[in-house]
């Protein structure tokens, strides 16, 4: 159940940014192995005054940041932030404007399902991928 936040400039038409959503939650299900219909995604846009761009990058500059239940391998990891930027450019977004920043978190720092702890839960698919 990994936790998705896209950081972008405001402005994108609404289906773009959905369609960003589905392109990163689709590599997540591609790469970590996770069920379809587990979804968290947040998209935050920001003003340009609120927005700095790193020298070099355009306006489509896009911050990916992923929380998700430790223990995934690095050749998953690898084959994650592939997937996004295949599927981003599709989107029109070149692969230098795109930034990945991965937060795993142990199963005991999850509280989720009314406050268990993660831990605890059978969820039907390995997290150790």
């Amino acid at each position: 159940m990994p936790l998705v936040k896209i950081s972008m400039l405001e402005g994108r038409p609404p289906e773009l940014k959905l369609k960003v959503a589905e392109a990163i939650h689709s590599a997540l299900v591609t790469a970590f192995k996770i069920p379809a219909h587990d979804k968290n995604i947040r998209i935050e846009e920001y003003k340009k005054q609120d927005f700095i761009l790193p020298e070099g990058k355009s306006e489509q500059y896009v911050i990916i940041e992923i929380s998700a239940f430790s223990g995934r391998c690095t050749d998953a990891k690898r084959s994650l932030y592939k997937t996004i930027v295949e599927n981003l450019g599709g989107l029109g977004i070149v692969p230098e404007d795109i930034f990945i920043l991965l937060h795993e978190e142990p199963l005991e720092n999850w509280g989720i399902r009314g406050g268990i702890a993660a831990c605890d839960i059978d969820f039907g698919f390995n997290p150790k991928v």
